[in-house]
């Protein structure tokens, strides 16, 4: 009998024969993840496992038979990250998605992978409290979160997915399980497993477990509309922002192609008088919170001031409908380009007194190139978003990587929240210092001697392989 035989039947001994996918069974959907430019490819098999025991012993399986295993969670992933090995397995967390414990004397809840940011926030709001990283899709699973070191608009205050897991159950490419941390804030006990795990999308280990740190949830909030003649402004802004004490928990810079496209997308009127929108190239967003109203209408009060005064166009605060609305609309920007016919993303981060230089670069890059690339982005933390139309891979591809390029050459990262996965790797590894790729290579070797999790992930698969000895 053939390993790939061998390991079928081994899936279905450990998690039995209704968890176990092959063939024709093999549903669409875990074949790709949302990477505009991914290939899906089919795996030989999808299992579900029910447990961190059935985790482990799958991946000991596997590890026997040198068969490539991809964790997945809910597939919402726009780098490839979840993308299948051709005849390898799928491991799907789907079954493991409980709440484990939601302790309130701690602040912390415990979790399973398959577990959504929505079903999270709907069994917190009774607590009144709330686990503040919202990458912009609800149905995203905490796995995933936790694979990528998810971020989005509100990490300007909360920070990102790191800064909120205090502790993983995860099993190791041996098949070994390991606990990190636990409900505690602070630790000087050796490496911190934790924070290595947390980022290498599944090519460590398959965390089956999160320690989660959550917050009172603020009953109140408020959100400012600033258009501004320029993006310089904009960015000269955002620093007195950050420092003004109001405490924000967003602060979003919108293009003006974006928002136009983001609100005919949601049939949104946000009722800015055409003068204005005349002149405005791109807008400030800024949502504050507070636990009181008092507090709440006295910050707003000091920002709208201070928005003025820094060359606002004008300055809006949105009803609460209006304010919902648009920061739904922001987070399903991407939603809105795939529609219209994006044919990438790109999400690097730069310092974000960088940001107007760096959107100066990619203008005359996309000029360059006959290519339209706009977008918005996280202003409070330099985390830049441009949606890209160009036809040609080869023209569009050399146009990313001078995009990413130029954005490294500011200081900042290829990707500051997506992930590598496997549609940017090749821009990783021309890009990043060959030292540390090398280092996290021998790192995942540690971690996976057989080089069975997530290979051709972050790294050239044969590079990863390359490791073993």
């Amino acid at each position: 009998m053939s390993a790939v035989h061998e390991i079928e039947d081994r899936l279905i001994d450990i998690a039995g024969a209704v968890n176990v996918d092959t063939g024709a069974d093999i549903n669409q959907d875990a074949t790709h993840d949302e990477a505009l430019t991914g290939v899906p490819v089919r795996p030989r098999a999808v299992v579900r496992p029910g447990s961190t025991e059935e985790v482990a012993a799958i991946v000991r399986a596997a590890a026997s038979e040198g068969v490539p295993l991809t964790a997945r969670g809910s597939g919402t992933g726009l780098s490839g990250g979840c993308t299948p090995v051709e005849a390898g397995v799928v491991v799907s967390f789907e079954r493991m998605n409980r709440i484990l414990e939601i302790d309130t004397a701690n602040h912390v809840a415990v979790v399973e992978p398959g577990l959504t940011l929505a079903e999270l926030d709907a069994a917190l709001i009774p607590f009144g409290l709330v686990y503040p990283v919202f990458p912009g899709e609800q149905s995203a699973s905490l796995g995933g979160n936790v694979a990528t070191n998810a971020g989005g608009m509100r990490a300007v205050k909360y920070g990102v997915t790191r800064h909120h897991v205090l502790g993983i159950t995860a099993v190791l490419g041996t098949g070994e399980v390991v606990t990190s941390g636990g409900k505690f804030v602070k630790s000087t006990s050796g490496y911190d497993l934790t924070q290595l795990v947390i980022g290498s999308e599944g090519t460590l280990a398959l965390v089956t477990r999160a320690t989660l740190r959550l917050h009172p949830r603020p009953e109140f909030s408020a959100t400012l509309l600033a258009p501004y003649a320029s993006l310089d402004e904009i960015a000269a802004a955002v620093p007195h922002v950050v420092a003004s004490g109001v405490g924000p928990l967003m602060v979003e810079y919108i293009d003006l192609v974006s928002m136009a496209g983001i609100t005919a997308n949601a049939g949104i009127d946000l009722g800015v008088p055409d003068e204005v929108q005349a002149r405005a190239l791109a807008y400030l967003v800024i949502v504050l919170e507070s636990h009181h109203t008092e507090r709440l209408e006295e910050d707003t009060q000091v920002l709208a001031e201070m928005l003025a005064a820094l060359g606002a166009l004008d300055v809006y605060v949105l009803p609460d409908q209006s304010g919902t609305d648009l920061v739904g609309a922001r987070e399903r920007a991407f939603w809105a380009a795939k529609a219209n016919g994006a044919d990438d993303i790109v999400d690097v981060v730069v310092p974000r007194a960088a940001i107007p230089d760096m959107l100066a670069t990619v203008n005359g890059l996309a000029a360059d190139t006959s290519s339209l690339v706009v977008g918005c982005g996280h202003a409070g933390d330099g985390n830049v978003h441009l949606s890209v139309w160009q036809s040609d891979p080869e023209v569009r591809h050399r146009l990313l990587h001078d995009i990413i390029a130029a954005g490294v050459s500011l200081g900042g990262a290829v990707s500051g929240e997506h992930g590598i996965g496997t549609e940017k790797r090749s821009y990783l590894a021309d890009l990043e210092d060959p030292v540390k790729l090398d280092l996290l290579r021998r790192i995942k070797s540690a971690f996976d001697p057989v080089g069975i999790l997530n290979p051709g992930t972050i790294f050239d698969p044969v590079a990863a392989h390359a490791e073993v000895r």
